[in-house]
């Protein structure tokens, strides 16, 4: 009698769609993803076509990776009492055990996947922490006050006045009576355009710039004071955070490597 021995079951890996410094998404997750976003666009009225809602969805998803893999690689510790309490908070907030099952159905997840998923938000949210905190609560700043026209004959001819000994002052608040052409306090890096900023860090108060073209207009502007250690308004800090994070994940991107599985 002969016997045949049945082959050893062997486990098939199952597909992925993003792979970042070894961490990775499968393809199942991130079909949960997109129906996730699918949900939350309808929600607000929003429609996406196919092209914007992947190339959102994986640009969101390689930042994610990122910052989780930085995360690990800095010290982050997982901690499964945190990732079961916003488990059962969901849970809670979706009206139940019956409520959170068909949640998760609906949106392609099964509970490991959405573990995994949460897991990696938190770790990544742990590093974006990290990063926008490291921005100073005070820094250098200027505050200064603009002539700004859309005619570059019109700011030339400003700038003459000003030349033969107009006050800026007297003359902005002509150009602008409401606001005098006042931008309040800011750091660097808050002004968008970088031509006008260097200009004007590089003024010493009461000095004024010659006629500067951005694509908003034609800018003359005076620094009234200067401190080096202000605080920070809050949209100042904000606007500075968001810089810091998008500098941090650009330069990530740079290094890594990164492997987008999905057609």
């Amino acid at each position: 009698m002969t016997f045949t021995l049945a082959a050893t079951p062997t486990h098939t890996p199952e597909p992925l769609a993003i792979q970042v410094n070894g961490l990775v998404i499968t393809q199942r997750e991130f079909e949960a993803e997109r129906s996730r976003l699918q949900a939350a666009a309808k929600s607000l009225g929003q429609t996406l076509d196919a092209r914007a809602e992947r190339e959102r969805l994986v640009n969101e998803l390689v930042d994610e990776l990122l910052l989780a893999h930085a995360a690990f690689a800095n010290g982050y510790k997982e901690d499964d009492t945190i990732l079961e309490s916003k488990i059962r908070e969901l849970e809670t907030a979706l009206g139940g055990e019956a409520a959170w099952q068909q949640w998760l159905a609906k949106h392609g997840y099964s509970e490991v996947d959405f573990r995994q998923a949460l897991s990696r938000s938190l770790a990544a949210a742990w590093q974006r922490d990290r990063i926008i905190e490291a921005v100073p609560q005070a820094m250098e700043q200027v505050h200064a006050r603009q002539i700004l026209t859309r005619d570059q004959a019109t700011a030339e001819a400003y700038y003459r006045q000003l030349q033969t000994g107009t006050d800026f002052d007297t003359l902005a608040f002509q150009v602008d009576p409401l606001t005098g052409g006042d931008l309040g306090w800011f750091p660097r890096g808050y002004v968008t355009r970088p031509e006008l900023e260097t200009a004007i860090f590089a003024l010493a108060p009461g000095q004024h710039t010659s006629v500067i073209q951005t694509d908003l207009g034609f800018h003359i502007v005076k620094v009234i004071a200067r401190e080096a250690q202000r605080p920070l308004t809050v949209d100042a800090r904000r606007v500075l955070q968001h810089q810091a994070l998008q500098k941090w994940l650009s330069e990530q991107r740079q290094a890594a490597t990164i492997k987008i599985l999905i057609p």
